[in-house]
């Protein structure tokens, strides 16, 4: 109350202690008490909006979620310290057997006045029937988390390199498997689209055997060594990082004794692994019947001209893979994967930005207090997403009205948002732009379109920096992706810098100019000298949003404290 009191002597120059205050914040708490006793404050998976639920219902779903996993065990104590020393003496015999580098042994040394438990919290999914939770462990300064880092740095590279075949980073790359399949003329009125994702994988992962399919990749693919760490050194902290997943949750200890967290890097890296090997079975009958396949992390899309009842026969055989790994699929002519939405119309495939029933409109505010290039940003990556996954000017056209009034439910400007969608296709080159900016002639869309589709995207170009970091220009393939060559040409001219000097300030719109400001001081005040081979770095905080101040995943220092007592 505190703070809205402020926020109204600020903006309206109300006395802190005026009536009106006092009034309203005692409305306020009795609005809240009445409204939202024993709740519970989350921000929606995938949505990213507030779901107020009942603490008793987040509760009976986490017991319910604890029963169908069997995924954790209760502690008698506080496992943190004994978790630091097993971490720390791991790492010096391992160093000391020579089987990881010395880089590798400080990298991953937890500092123990530092380290600090992990917590598990729950977010709400109101897309699927009766809203259920999804678990994170949050540990950022777990004795573990180096080491799962490195081991994400290490192994994520050399998934992102030989298993790229049959995976898909994001839509953009679905809809360019999607056109190859077309121009092969595989694509038939009576083609089966399927998707399908598989239930609570990070959680019912097996971990030991996780581990030996971690040997087994690396194995398959000539690595007894990854950058100087031995292959056992892997088995060894892998192991580590999994059964050392301790954490705090209601004020009670827990070991998590199947899957990995949710939130830690590397179990992203394992559960892929993983998925991999579970997938050989199902790859090779896609390759045979010249079908596409293509899965991310847990989610898969594929095609059949196979009859519906074969198809279905092959996707329950592939429910029996393995024990734990249970899929939900969907099979028809009008699919959804990630954001795109997929059409099979009498052989031709459509496709277009794909939203979720339970997606609010609801985006930055333009009235926020953030740095300017961000609403611009909105905008921009808005609508470079519409023309791409967008296979017909009509769609196009129905995906920017929608924009349109997406930003104007939050406050933007009807001239700011005119101004930008005219930058945005004056950029393109677009010539048949009336005076509202909308785009009328369909061969010109589809030149437009065919020209963004071709560039690499985001995700692309982190994936071919990833590989980059395992190859160099002396032993690079001949065959290697012309992205991932241009990376690893790129990060041999990047000049050597020393430590750099970071300067973070609290974004406020009168310091619009700040970066450019110290930036060009910098350089006035230090050109030609050595202090230029130190790089600097200036970056803005925002402001607390309502998330920051109205949802809490961690425990209390006072919960804890009395845990400790």
């Amino acid at each position: 109350m505190s703070k809205v009191a402020v926020d109204l002597n600020h903006r309206h120059g109300i006395p802190l202690k005026a009536l009106e205050i006092k009034h309203f914040c005692t409305d306020l708490e009795t609005i809240f008490n009445e409204r939202y006793t024993n709740s519970i404050i989350r921000v929606t998976n995938k949505s990213g909006i507030f779901h107020i639920g009942s603490t008793l219902d987040y509760d009976e779903k986490v017991q319910r979620y604890q029963v169908k996993t069997n995924a954790y065990i209760q502690l008698s104590s506080d496992p943190l310290m004994d978790t630091f020393y097993k971490v720390v003496s791991l790492l010096n015999n391992l160093r000391t057997k020579q089987q990881i580098t010395q880089w590798q042994h400080t990298k991953m040394m937890p500092d123990k006045n530092k380290i600090q438990l992990a917590y598990l919290y729950f977010i709400p999914k109101p897309h699927k029937t009766g809203t259920p939770l999804r678990p994170i462990v949050s540990g950022m300064n777990t004795p573990t988390t180096k080491i799962s880092k490195m081991l994400d740095r290490l192994i994520r590279p050399l998934f992102d390199q030989y298993v790229k075949q049959t995976t898909i980073i994001d839509g953009v790359h679905l809809i360019r498997q999607l056109d190859k399949y077309v121009s092969l003329g595989l694509l038939k009125p009576s083609t089966h689209l399927c998707t399908f994702d598989i239930t609570d994988l990070y959680t019912m992962l097996p971990q030991e055997e996780s581990i030996a399919i971690l040997k087994q990749f690396l194995i398959r693919f000539n690595h007894t060594h990854v950058r100087g760490m031995s292959i056992n050194a892997i088995e060894s902290l892998a192991r580590i990082v999994l059964t050392e997943n301790v954490f705090i949750y209601g004020n009670k200890y827990y070991r998590q004794i199947k899957g990995g967290a949710m939130g830690s890097p590397f179990t992203l890296t394992l559960a892929n692994i993983f998925m991999w090997h579970w997938e050989q079975k199902l790859v090779e009958k896609q390759k045979a019947s010249n079908e596409l396949y293509g899965r991310y992390i847990d989610d898969i899309f594929l095609t059949s001209n196979d009859s519906i009842e074969s198809l279905h026969d092959m996707l329950e055989n592939a429910n029996n893979y393995h024990l734990n790994i249970k899929l939900t699929r969907e099979v028809g002519s009008c699919v959804s994967f990630l954001d795109v939405q997929i059409n099979n119309q009498d052989g031709n495939i459509t496709t277009s930005v794909y939203h979720k029933e339970a997606s609010e409109p609801y985006i930055v505010p333009f009235k926020s207090d953030h740095p300017r290039h961000i609403f611009e940003n909105i905008i921009t990556t808005s609508l470079l997403r519409a023309i791409r996954y967008s296979s017909t000017l009509q769609a196009f056209n129905h995906e920017i009205r929608a924009l349109k009034l997406m930003l104007i439910y939050n406050s933007y400007p009807s001239r700011y948002i005119y101004h930008y969608l005219k930058k945005f296709f004056q950029q393109l080159s677009a010539t048949s732009i009336s005076i509202l900016p909308m785009i009328h002639d369909e061969n010109e869309y589809v030149l437009l379109r065919s020209k963004l589709l071709s560039k690499p995207t985001p995700s692309e170009h982190a994936r071919a920096s990833r590989i980059a970091t395992t190859l160099d220009n002396k032993h690079q393939n001949i065959s290697v992706d012309p992205l991932v060559h241009a990376k690893v040409h790129k990060s041999d001219n990047i000049t050597t810098f020393t430590c750099p000097i970071i300067v973070h300030y609290t974004h406020e719109s009168r310091y619009a100019h700040y970066k450019s400001t110290i930036h060009n001081a910098w350089f006035e005040s230090f050109y030609r000298t050595p202090v230029m081979m130190t790089k600097l770095i200036v970056g803005s905080r925002n402001n607390p949003n309502l998330t920051k101040e109205l949802v809490r995943h961690n425990p209390s220092k006072h919960e804890k404290r009395k845990k400790k007592q």
